[in-house]
């Protein structure tokens, strides 16, 4: 009786070995696959943080550009009449 239990708990054991290895080699797969996804959100990320600080650069820049060409602008205030002027029919 011992050997038949020891006969139908070996193949089994051995199935459960495979498996895990299986389930292994696809955890290890998908593990690489996610840390190449992350590499790529990372290097993105660079680069878009760099592309905003050179976007508000260029906003500064322009935001005293426009600042300078307002004041230089300024219209000079005309004097207006204060009466309108009759006309004769």
């Amino acid at each position: 009786m011992r050997k038949s239990i020891l006969a139908g708990l070996i193949p089994t054991l051995a199935l459960a070995v495979t498996l895990t290895a299986c389930q292994d080699t696809k955890a290890r797969q998908e593990n690489d696959q996610l840390r190449s996804q992350v590499a790529e959100l990372q290097k993105e990320n660079n680069e878009l943080n760099s592309r905003v600080d050179s976007l508000t650069k260029d906003n500064a820049a322009l935001k005293d550009e426009n600042e300078k060409l307002k004041v230089r602008h300024v219209p000079a205030k005309t004097s207006k009449t204060k009466h309108r002027r009759r006309t004769r029919h």
